[in-house]
């Protein structure tokens, strides 16, 4: 963990899981291990670079896990750490919210 100095706990947070894109990979993951196409293909408007480095962010947080398969063509999976397991209880309110705020049941907070 940085020695960084924050003003509100939230801006630790913030710091890890802020930005566009974080909370929506983690909201994926969440549902079970994904590979990069899977995740691609879930976010349509992020770019390949924007994702790759958003997943870079993540794994170099301790958030999330890249896992290669020695396999050809080559494998890899993305996976919540145990650290990213602790987000679980937030990522289903922000879900939760979302829907409620959208208008929809919400379908995301058992899991």
């Amino acid at each position: 963990m940085k020695s960084t100095k924050y003003n509100v706990p939230v801006e630790a947070t913030l710091e890890v899981i802020g930005g566009k894109w974080k909370v929506v990979i983690l909201c994926l993951l969440k549902e079970g291990d994904k590979r990069f196409s899977e995740l691609q293909r879930a976010m349509p408007v992020v770019t390949k670079k924007m994702l790759s480095q958003q997943l870079r962010e993540l794994e170099k947080d301790g958030i999330i896990n890249r896992t290669v398969y020695d396999e050809i063509p080559p494998k890899v999976e993305y996976s919540l750490t145990e650290e990213g397991e602790s987000l679980r209880e937030i990522l289903n309110l922000m879900c939760a919210w979302g829907d409620k705020r959208l208008g929809n049941d919400p379908d995301c907070s058992g899991t």
